[in-house]
């Protein structure tokens, strides 16, 4: 289902998805802490998806609060973006009990990424890691090789590129993130504004 709405409605929408997750049993039967919905503009040409809440994340309800939060933000604003005009979200809602999430766990969780999809109708979707990919493009990617790229499906553009915790680990993901989001600026740029 896509909405047409004003961004009133948008917020409205994006609020009762917010709600579902509070309240979906299987979500929290795989995941502990605060659910955590997603954050940002509901009227974003821009949506960034990660891969689950991290421990400080599930403290807050906030995505991307952690240290690899912060490096994304800090790199979402060098690329001239302010995160009050992006979407940032996970596939999973809800901090896995067990590390990375389960396929079962993303392909569930997917279900409430769709729906906030829908609602916010974005240009470009960045898929930062595997999680994201799997989640989206339903499939496994080799991030080392494919990263920097975009694929189009169902109307929307996807653009891959490495989760920030892996930057944080390995300098030359690091570099790879940085670069990855110049190309992604020059995109923005060649998109046309609503």
């Amino acid at each position: 289902m896509i909405y047409n709405t004003g961004r009133m409605d948008k917020e409205k929408e994006l609020k009762k998805v917010a709600d579902e997750i509070r309240e979906c049993r299987l979500c929290k039967k795989w995941g502990t802490g605060e659910p955590v919905p997603g954050e940002g503009s509901a009227d974003a040409d821009v949506v960034f998806i990660g891969e689950a809440p991290g421990k400080e994340e599930a403290k807050t309800g906030r995505p991307f609060v952690g240290r690899s939060g912060r490096l994304l933000r800090s790199m979402i604003s060098e690329i001239g973006l302010e995160t009050e005009e992006v979407f940032i979200t996970s596939p999973v809602k809800y901090l896995p009990l067990r590390g990375t999430p389960s396929r079962e766990n993303i392909l569930h969780a997917r279900e409430h990424l769709l729906k906030q999809l829908s609602v916010i109708g974005p240009q470009i979707v960045v898929l930062l890691g595997n999680v994201a990919c799997l989640a989206l493009l339903d499939r496994k990617v080799e991030i080392t090789k494919e990263h920097g790229t975009s694929v189009r499906k169902g109307g929307r553009t996807y653009f891959i590129t490495c989760h920030p915790a892996y930057a944080l680990r390995f300098p030359k993901g690091k570099e790879g993130l940085r670069e990855d989001l110049g190309k992604l600026a020059q995109q923005i740029m060649k998109t046309s504004p609503r």
